[in-house]
């Protein structure tokens, strides 16, 4: 009886009780912090003025290590690990693919200093473009003729190469008669009645 006279006389009914004033006053608080940190970030300086975006003036290089096997360790240097390697952004891409969109993605331009908007060229400038692309590709240089001894020189060249093939397939047929000769004794040969295994084809 003692002890049920003990518990019920536990409070249990207990409510957390909050103080709105108070949560009020920390969340203005906290909020002309952020403002403030905003502001200060915004001050930092003027913004940067990046260079316009360029042709690239470099081949990019996909197919050096097309092929090829490497061990890759978890503790190698990023430079060494598999896939490719960007050395302005120090990072690791995976495939050629991806690299690419790398390699032409904002956050790589930014990287060495330029936006992604493009100069405007003016009307000069891009005379002098077509007159160097008319230069560099001259349509007279390209005849019929040369057209015609490029296809006589390929199929020389593959008849030479189908030529050399006959040759060598059948010079590996004369060493191995020359090696099947060799292992069989023509004592014991000519012991059990017969003097070769060759076919008697040529």
């Amino acid at each position: 009886m003692a002890a049920n006279d003990n518990v019920a006389g536990v409070d249990n009914t207990f409510r957390r009780k909050f103080d709105r004033e108070e949560y009020l006053e920390r969340a203005r608080e906290r909020e002309k912090q952020e403002s403030d940190s905003r502001a200060k970030s915004k001050s930092k300086g003027p913004p940067v003025q990046r260079k316009p975006l360029k042709h690239r003036d470099y081949v990019v290089d996909l197919e050096s290590r097309l092929g090829k096997t490497q061990v890759v360790t978890p503790i190698a240097p990023l430079s060494q690990q598999a896939g490719y390697y960007c050395s302005v952004c120090e990072c690791v891409v995976k495939d050629s693919a991806n690299y690419l969109d790398h390699i032409n993605g904002k956050k790589h331009q930014r990287a060495l200093g330029m936006s992604m908007r493009v100069e405007r060229a003016s009307l000069d400038q891009v005379r002098e473009r077509f007159e160097v692309l008319k230069k560099r590709k001259d349509p007279s240089s390209f005849t019929e003729q040369d057209l015609d001894a490029r296809i006589s020189k390929q199929q020389e060249e593959e008849e030479e190469r189908k030529r050399q093939r006959r040759e060598r397939k059948k010079e590996k047929k004369k060493e191995k008669e020359v090696e099947e000769e060799t292992e069989t004794d023509p004592d014991i040969a000519a012991m059990m009645g017969f003097g070769s295994f060759h076919s008697s084809k040529k």
